[in-house]
């Protein structure tokens, strides 16, 4: 049997005091998560938290920080799924760009918000991160290193 890791991103954006999440459906359920998704081939873990929050979000924007690696096994689909999460500025809203079609609407709630919320969570790890970045877990970006074989210096 071949495994395939599942590496996927998660963007936490603050803007006085509340966080940018997006409501998307998820099986037959509307959940809350932040900007978040899988990395694609050829694709930096950086490249592809930016992507993942303009697809979902509509915002630009430039991430700061590495909040942690997080590791979760899906209780519906037994998949384990590791997350790298980042604390991103917001850049610029761009209100003409189409949102992925499984997203519902962006969202800004406070932490207060989303823990009210916490049933309609996707996972645990949402409010977690969050969690986390509010603690100051804050590691620099380099501390992921992204190296391939067609650069002449790592990144």
């Amino acid at each position: 049997m071949c495994w395939t890791p599942h590496a996927t991103v998660a963007t936490i954006v603050e803007q006085d005091g509340r966080f940018l999440l997006v409501e998307e459906v998820c099986g037959d359920q509307r959940v809350i998560n932040q900007p978040a998704g899988h990395v694609e081939e050829n694709e930096t873990i950086r490249a592809a938290a930016v992507r993942e929050t303009l697809e979902e979000t509509r915002w630009h924007v430039e991430p700061q920080y590495l909040v942690g690696l997080y590791t979760y096994r899906a209780p519906a689909n037994g998949v384990t799924y590791y997350r790298f999460c980042f604390a991103a500025r917001a850049l610029s809203h761009d209100a003409g760009a189409t949102l992925d079609s499984d997203i519902l609407r962006p969202l800004w709630l406070s932490r207060d918000e989303l823990a009210a919320r916490q049933e309609q969570l996707r996972s645990p790890l949402v409010l977690r991160c969050i969690d986390d970045y509010l603690a100051g877990r804050r590691f620099p970006l380099d501390f992921v290193v992204e190296h391939s074989e067609t650069q002449s210096t790592p990144l």
